[in-house]
Formats: C-alpha cells, structure tokens, sequence
C-alpha cells in the first residue's frame, strides 16, 4: 500500500487529486486533522511518513515545506504543485511526454515539479519543435491562451461564482500585461529557447479548461514547413502516447472550444493554419493535465504503476 500525502488538500488541486486517489485500492491517504493543518511539526511527520507526498501549496510554503524532509528519508518522493522549484535542475520536471530522459528522471528522482498549466500546454508545442531544429532558439515567439477561472484559485472561483458580482468577469479579460506572467521562466528553460516568448493570457467566465495557441511565420522557420509536415513532426513524436494526442489535419472546423477538456486529464493538440501562417493549439483542463492530472501521472510513474491509473482520459 502506497501511503499517500497531500499537504494543501483543501486548494483545487489538491482537492481533485485527493478525488481520484481516494477510490484507488493501493492508495492509503494520510490525513492530517483540520486542526494541525499548518502545525510545522505535524506536516513533518505525514511527509515524512509517507512514500508519496504531494504540495499543493503556495511557492513560499512549498519551499518551506520541502525543508521537512528528513536528510537520510531517501523514500518520501514530493511532488510539488508550486511554481517553486519547475526550473531547478535538481528536480524533475513532471511532463515525461517531452522526453525519455524527463521520463526517466520521473521515475527515479526523488523530487519531482509538477508543470504549470499555460506552460504544459505551450511546451508541449514548442518544446519537439526547438528540440528537432524547426523552430530556432531565437525565434520571437508570441503565445495566447485562455483560461477557465478555477486556474485562479479559490479566491478567484469565489469571485466569478458570487451572484453579486462586477460586471466585468461576464468578459474574457487580458491579464499579465507586464509580461511577468510566472510561468515565463519554465516556458522559456524547457523549450530551450534563448528569449521569452510574448505571453498573452485571458481569464474567462468559464470554471475548466484551457486553450493555448502558438502562431509561426513558416519562412521563418529553420526551413519553410508546412502545417502538413509540422504536424507529421509532433506526430511522430507523441507517436504512442495516449495523455498527449496529435489530431489530425482538419480535425476541428472553424473553432476550437477552451472547455470541451473539462474534468479530462489528458491533452490534444491541433495544427491549423496554411502555407504562410501557422497555428498550433494545445487544448486540455487546466485543473487536468494542467495541474492534479499531471501530479497523479507522474506519481503513476515513479511508482511503477500505469501511468493512465485514476485519470479520466477520452478517445
């Protein structure tokens, strides 16, 4: 039995994960009492009690909480929800999709960092394409999202569902205008790319789901591609991978939906555009592969378990 601990059970990830593990027969989760939830000696003890240990917690906390760990506890494997640690080599970073060494690395680090939502779905465009030579590492890339208001947090999921509320959240709104956006840092170091794109987000009066649109000039491009041979590229490398699928050309008419994704845990991507003007769209549940899906397919492979066990993967 694979002792479980989820330090921030109450947040939304927390939440969902806790939702799917608790049906699960080799799963025990440990439950801290409401009262010790924020009693430093008690959250040591489940940690560190625990094979797995999942932080669904605020960047400060997840530092802190990370501390706990018992220098000789060589069992307890974090996985950290927190933008904290995604661009620290010491960790692994949770989307083992992007490569075998990411996978590997899943399967035998002891600290694993659970991906960003905006940033799973932009890697998992840009990522194959800076990797295989199509696209440069100088490359200019502007990137637009849109996101359903449970990416938020509770806070946010309190605003958009208050029947009194400003008129305003009726409207996708255009936030992170500084371009400061905190996922910048690991959009930028696992593409590998030598500048960080242009990120331009939206929070929409919808709870899950997510949509991320990548656009390319095709001449300027390591050579000219088409969308044909972009997509036979993403293909061949999603080749076998039921959590990441590549759709076919045409596959969505006209419009694509952000919130088709919602209560999913896996991601689609699409190839659209024509010879001059490509774009590449990434759609999935923020709260899914975006967030608690990641973290339980990543605590799947460090355990050796089916990497798809618990998550809600469609056709």
């Amino acid at each position: 039995m694979i002792k479980v601990f989820i330090n921030g059970q109450a947040g939304t990830t927390g939440l969902r994960i806790a939702d799917r593990l608790k049906k699960r027969d080799d799963i025990e989760l440990l439950a801290i009492a409401d009262d010790k939830r924020k009693d430093e000696s008690e959250i040591k003890k489940y940690i560190n009690d625990s094979d797995i240990t999942f932080l669904c917690l605020p960047d400060e906390a997840a530092v802190s909480a990370v501390s706990l760990l018992e220098k000789d506890n060589r069992r307890t494997k974090i996985i950290d929800a927190s933008t904290a640690h995604r661009t620290n080599p010491l960790w692994a970073y949770g989307f083992p999709e992007l490569s075998v060494e990411l996978e590997e690395k899943i399967k035998t680090n002891q600290l694993i960092a659970n991906p960003g939502c905006y940033a799973s779905g932009f890697n998992a465009i840009v990522a194959p394409l800076v990797a295989r030579g199509v696209i440069s590492k100088e490359y200019p890339i502007t990137c637009f999202a849109l996101s359903g208001y449970s990416g938020a947090g509770k806070k946010a999921i309190a605003q958009y569902e208050d029947i009194n509320r400003d008129k305003e959240l009726e409207s996708p709104r255009l936030y992170a205008l500084a371009q400061n956006h905190k996922h910048l840092a690991e959009m930028q170091a696992i593409s590998g790319l030598k500048r960080a794109p242009i990120f331009s987000p939206m929070i929409c009066d919808y709870k899950c789901g997510m949509v991320v649109a990548v656009p390319l000039f095709s001449d300027m491009l390591e050579k000219k591609y088409s969308p044909e041979s972009i997509r036979e590229i993403l293909a061949e490398h999603y080749a076998g991978k039921e959590i990441v699928k590549v759709r076919p050309l045409g596959y969505t008419q006209n419009m694509i939906g952000a919130n088709n994704f919602e209560g999913r845990d896996d991601m689609e991507i699409e190839v659209t555009g024509n010879g001059e003007r490509i774009v590449i769209i990434s759609r999935f549940d923020n709260l899914g592969k975006g967030a608690s899906g990641a973290a339980i397919q990543c605590m799947n492979i460090s355990i050796g378990a089916d990497e798809k066990k618990s998550l809600v993967i469609g056709e």
